[in-house]
């Protein structure tokens, strides 16, 4: 019997320079068997108020669950007698090839889960063979990450804040770094409601309760990392409120100046102004889909934010095939939102997808080990979809559409 053959790239990663895991660390990672494991170990390891800062959502959290129970009701019909002994799971994206048909999210404060979390992910997303998209509110700069994890793909997203010129700064500074490509995130003229921040008393500016000290102090481990690498600081936003440097005071700035006027007019001047691959995420209705593709966007990512925005917004994947029609191929599309296992992905490229983007699974892995945490929860998606397409019968991603899927239609 000859070895099964998996078509990955798997570029070298260079020396990390952030923090490792330990062995006893390592050695729980391999006892992780899905992301799920890992959102529970990311429970146990960071205090409440971080971790569900991470996990939870706006308001009832409606969306936020709809993301995940939405792959639920879409059923895999499998061939078989398919010769299946090699996988193909390589797609081109935007132009040049990934191994595998994800790339990582951008995901805010990854610092406060673990030091220099931000460089850790983008080694991980190069060692997959993947891109990384760096949010503005990294606590690792755009040049840190460009200088640290130089064989990953590199994408930048930006909020659009009041301060345009500052805004516009970040954009020519991600330019100049040799990011390949910029996301526009447009579904924050306000921040979502997030009540568990508001019940764990986190936020920012940060304030110390007689609460949140306590449930610190139940995570000695997570509180002697802080202790040895000092307080994360917002490195991409320093001097957007002068003369401070402190996280909080800026963080808190910020939330207060995302700009509500950001229309399309403004999107297609930064078209005109950013040469490479431009990227819109938070497209939720076809007819939004269209003009991003008539204005010369080159890709869309269909995300409710993860359900942190508007509670009662639809599902990512129940948004997408109606986006799919619209746009045919005039633009990339990619979805965000639920991806927990590798069938996800599977059933979301069904739809129409080219590519998923993965963010709470990574920042759960970080959280637990660092860049190992991130690799393993990058590892655990692949082998799963390896799994699901030779269990379905499909030897590479270019045979993945609506016909696989139970009552999918003509």
């Amino acid at each position: 019997m000859t070895t099964p053959t998996i078509h990955t790239a798997t570029p070298a990663l260079p020396a990390s320079s952030s923090p490792g895991a330990s062995r006893l660390t390592q050695s729980r990672l391999q006892k992780a068997y899905s992301i799920e494991d890992l959102r529970r170990r990311a429970a146990r390891t960071l205090p409440r108020a971080v971790f569900d800062f991470y996990d939870g959502g706006a308001e009832n959290e409606r969306t936020l669950r709809a993301n995940a129970t939405s792959f639920d009701g879409l059923h895999i019909v499998p061939r078989y007698l398919v010769d299946v002994s090699e996988i193909d799971t390589r797609i081109d994206l935007l132009g040049r090839p990934a191994s595998l048909p994800l790339a990582v999210a951008p995901t805010g404060a990854i610092g406060y889960g673990w030091p220099f979390g931000d460089v850790a992910i983008a080694r991980a997303a190069g060692a997959a063979g993947i891109p990384y998209a760096l949010p503005t509110s990294s606590t690792s700069s755009i040049e840190r990450v460009a200088r640290e994890a130089p064989n990953t793909r590199l994408w930048f997203q930006s909020y659009m804040l009041r301060k345009r010129e500052f805004t516009m700064g970040l954009i020519e500074r991600a330019r100049n770094a040799g990011y390949e490509a910029l996301i526009i995130t447009i579904d924050m003229p306000t921040g979502g409601k997030r009540e568990r921040d508001m019940r764990n008393d986190f936020g920012l500016p940060f304030r110390f309760t007689p609460r949140n000290v306590l449930d610190f102090a139940s995570r000695p481990g997570w509180v002697l990392r802080l202790l040895r690498h000092g307080m994360p600081t917002l490195e991409n936003m320093i001097g957007f409120v002068p003369n401070t440097v402190d996280s909080s005071t800026i963080a808190s700035s910020v939330g207060k100046n995302y700009d509500p006027a950001f229309n399309w007019d403004d999107l297609a001047r930064i078209r005109d102004y950013w040469p490479r691959r431009l990227i819109v995420k938070g497209i939720m209705h076809p007819l939004d889909a269209r003009r991003a593709a008539d204005i010369g966007c080159d890709a869309i990512i269909v995300s409710n934010h993860g359900g942190r925005q508007l509670d009662g917004a639809p599902a990512s994947l129940q948004a997408l095939p109606a986006i799919v029609r619209e746009v045919g191929s005039a633009l990339e599309v990619i979805m965000d939102g639920g991806i927990r296992r590798g069938s996800d992905v599977v059933k979301a490229m069904a739809l129409g997808a080219k590519a998923v983007m993965v963010g709470r699974p990574m920042l759960y892995g970080v959280s637990v080990g660092g860049q190992d945490g991130a690799e393993r929860a990058l590892f655990l998606l692949r082998e799963e979809l390896i799994r699901t397409m030779r269990l379905s019968g499909l030897a590479s991603t270019s045979e993945i559409s609506k016909h696989i899927l139970l009552n999918a239609g003509a």
